[in-house]
């Protein structure tokens, strides 16, 4: 709830008890009004949950706030906002100015609607911060596969001067049953009944019954600028590249030939190179060459290359400084050179394997 901003004096109905209220006045946004703690001490209503019922039976409003019988029941939430929307839509003036035939002034911009029969349900928001009002159905209809229909809402509605109105899908209807909005501007000046042109993409056919909300009425400002005609427009990076053309790459539209994919690179040090390889987030090396005034880029397996440059930076020393100072006593284990044969020949052991074309693996002991 926001800050209190204003003490006002209101005349309240509550059913048949009707009284001078005093109230703060502040951002209550999910409700209208909140009576607390010192007007039920003042008046010390009985109040039955269960039947959702309201007992006036203290003396102060026998006597002084009630006109006929002293209970009361609960209005349904959506009856009671619908009967406060249209004072609620028509609080927002601006200044004054000379009065319309409609009543209202030349400035107003206040939003009101009209019904045009008495089962016509006037547009409600589904939550405070809503950017459309629901529209309901005044009529049932159906709405074939694959066509439209237009359904008839029971309403008329003005709106202040440079705003329109447009008729969007309602996401559930649009999700479940394929249900769109055609033809969904309205302008200002149009005082006829809102009617919702509901196209069916579906395959199957949809039966709008009364009452069913049926799409949502934003409203919306509009620039009246007129349009100036000029024998040349400026020149911009998209020229007349039309449809499909924001998809494509600068090289596509400048040459006409497939963009080559994009790519980033970065020149790191040595030292960040094997953290980001400890760490498995690089697994390759590029390596380029110029070719022809164009660069080339060659992918290079990281455990091969390492192990390259391994051994030519130890081409030039003894197998002493590469083996550990602990297993020096071993050194004729070691050789420098890397072992591409297997061992030779014991008696009754062969660690190699020779293999003839066309004959099965031999058994051995290895």
């Amino acid at each position: 709830m926001g800050p209190v901003t204003h003490m006002t004096k209101v005349p309240m109905d509550i059913s048949s008890h009707r009284e001078l209220a005093t109230f703060q006045v502040a951002n209550l946004q999910n409700y209208e009004v909140i009576l607390g703690m010192p007007w039920l001490r003042e008046h010390n209503p009985t109040i039955d949950w269960n039947d959702k019922r309201i007992t006036f039976n203290s003396e102060r409003c026998t006597t002084w706030y009630l006109k006929s019988s002293p209970i009361t029941y609960a209005v349904p939430e959506d009856k009671a906002l619908e009967e406060n929307l249209i004072p609620r839509l028509s609080k927002i003036q601006a200044k004054k100015g000379p009065t319309t035939k409609s009543g209202l002034t030349a400035n107003d911009q206040s939003v009101i609607v009209k019904k045009l029969s008495a089962e016509a349900r006037v547009p409600m928001k589904g939550t405070a911060r809503a950017a459309g009002h629901d529209l309901y159905a005044n009529e049932g209809t159906a709405g074939p596969a694959r066509g439209q229909a237009i359904v008839g809402t029971g309403i008329a509605i003005g709106l202040p001067q440079d705003t329109y109105r447009r008729i969007a899908p309602r996401s559930s209807v649009a999700v479940k049953h394929r249900l769109m909005t055609n033809a969904g501007v309205i302008d200002s000046d149009y005082r006829g009944e809102v009617k919702v042109v509901l196209a069916n993409l579906g395959d199957q056919p949809y039966r709008v019954k009364k009452g069913d909300r049926i799409g949502q009425l934003i409203i919306e400002k509009f620039d009246r600028r007129e349009l100036q005609e000029v024998t040349q427009l400026d020149d911009t990076e998209r020229g007349d590249q039309g449809f499909g053309s924001s998809d494509t790459t600068m090289d596509q539209r400048v040459t006409g030939q497939e963009a080559k994919a994009h790519m980033e690179t970065n020149e790191i040090s040595a030292r960040a190179f094997r953290q980001l390889y400890r760490r498995g987030e690089t697994t390759g090396i590029l390596r380029w060459d110029e070719v022809d005034k164009a660069i080339q880029l060659q992918a290079i397996n990281i455990s091969t290359e390492l192990a390259i440059k391994n051994k030519k930076n130890n081409e030039d020393l003894d197998v002493r400084d590469t083996v550990p100072q602990e297993y020096h006593h071993l050194l004729d284990v070691f050789e420098k050179e890397e072992k591409t044969t297997v061992p030779p020949h014991r008696p009754g052991i062969d660690l190699g394997i020779d293999l003839e074309e066309g004959k099965t693996v031999p058994i051995k002991k290895i």
